[in-house]
C-alpha cells in the first residue's frame, strides 16, 4: 500500500480506514448476542496477532527499539482500556446516549494534538470538527430523553473510554512518523491479545464454524482499518484526521438498515448531512506549515 500523497489523500485514507473499523463494529454487534464481549475481543485482536506477525516476517521492518515497545506498548493499555470503559458505558447508559458521549473524542484528538505534538490546528479544521459534532447533536438529541437519566459511572466510563482513544490516536500520529506501520499494528494486536486471554478464558462458550468465520473476519477488518488509519496519520496533523471519526455514525445508518432493519429519520439524516458538511470541510482545509510540526520526519 502506498503512502497518501497528499494531506486530501490521508484524510480520504482515515474515513476509508473508519469505514473498515464500523464494517467490524458491525459484525461484532451480530456476534454479541451469543458470546461474551471479552471472547470477541479477545479472537479479534489473537487473529490480528497472526495476520501482523505474518505481515512482519515477510516484510522484515527491522526489530522495534526499545522506545519504540515502550510507546506502543502504552497504545496497547490504552486499546484495552477503551474497549473496556465503552463497553461498560453501553451497559449502564442508552446507546444513543453513549454514543453522543463517544463522540467527543475527535475534539480531544485535536485538543491533545495541540498539546502534546505542538501541531497547530487551523480555523477551517475547529469549524469542521463543531459541524461535525453538532450533527451528531442532531442525531441523537431527540432520542436520549428524561427517561434515560441513565449512571454518573456509565457516563463516567464513556468520557473515558473517549479520552483514552483520543490519546492512542495521538500517540499513533506521534509514532507513525517514527515507526514502521507494520511494527505498530502489530504491537497494537500483539498487546491487546495477551491481556484478554484471561478473560476470555474465564468466558469462553462453544462457538459455532459460521461464527469462527466471522470472528476471522472481525480480526482481519480490524487489522485492514487500523493499518489504512495508520498510513493516514503519518502524513497528517492528528486534528486534521479526527473529524473523520464522524463519518462513524454515516456507516452505523447503512449498516444499521442494511444489516438490522434500523430506519433512519429525519434528525439522523439531518445530522448526517452536517457530519458530511463537517467531513468536507477537513477534506478542503490547507494543511498546517510542516515546520511547525515538532515530530519527527519520517524513516
Amino acid at each position: 500500500m502506498s503512502p497518501p500523497r497528499s494531506p486530501a489523500a490521508a484524510v480520504l485514507q482515515a474515513a476509508l480506514g473508519i469505514a473498515l473499523l464500523s464494517l467490524m463494529d458491525a459484525t461484532i454487534k451480530g456476534l454479541a448476542d451469543r458470546h461474551a464481549v471479552a471472547v470477541i475481543a479477545f479472537v479479534r485482536y489473537a487473529v490480528g496477532s497472526a495476520i501482523m506477525l505474518g505481515l512482519v516476517a515477510v516484510l522484515r521492518p527491522g526489530r522495534p527499539s526499545a522506545e519504540t515497545l515502550r510507546t506502543n506498548g502504552v497504545r496497547a493499555v490504552l486499546v484495552v482500556a477503551t474497549a473496556l470503559c465503552f463497553f461498560h458505558g453501553l451497559s449502564a447508559l442508552p446507546l444513543a446516549e453513549a454514543l453522543a458521549l463517544s463522540f467527543l473524542s475527535p475534539v480531544f484528538i485535536a485538543l491533545f494534538a495541540a498539546g502534546f505534538l505542538r501541531e497547530p490546528v487551523r480555523g477551517a479544521v475547529w469549524a469542521a470538527l463543531v459541524v461535525g459534532l453538532v450533527g451528531v447533536a442532531v442525531v441523537v438529541g431527540g432520542q436520549v430523553g428524561a427517561e434515560s437519566g441513565g449512571s454518573a459511572w456509565g457516563v463516567a466510563a464513556v468520557l473515558a473510554s473517549a479520552l483514552t482513544y483520543a490519546l492512542s490516536m495521538v500517540l499513533l500520529r506521534a509514532r507513525a512518523r517514527q515507526d514502521p506501520v507494520v511494527t505498530i499494528v502489530a504491537i497494537q494486536n500483539v498487546g491487546p491479545a495477551l491481556m484478554l486471554a484471561g478473560p476470555a478464558a474465564l468466558s469462553w462458550g462453544p462457538v459455532a464454524p459460521w461464527d469462527w468465520a466471522l470472528l476471522v473476519l472481525v480480526g482481519a477488518l480490524g487489522v485492514a482499518g487500523h493499518l489504512v488509519l495508520a498510513r493516514a496519520y503519518a502524513r497528517a496533523e492528528a486534528g486534521r484526521l479526527a473529524v473523520m471519526e464522524y463519518t462513524a455514525l454515516l456507516w452505523a445508518i447503512g449498516l444499521g438498515f442494511l444489516a438490522y432493519g434500523e430506519v433512519p429519520g429525519v434528525a439522523t439524516l439531518a445530522g448526517a448531512a452536517l457530519i458530511l458538511a463537517g467531513s468536507w470541510l477537513a477534506l478542503r482545509a490547507r494543511p498546517a506549515p510542516k515546520a511547525a510540526l515538532r515530530t519527527s520526519p519520517s524513516t
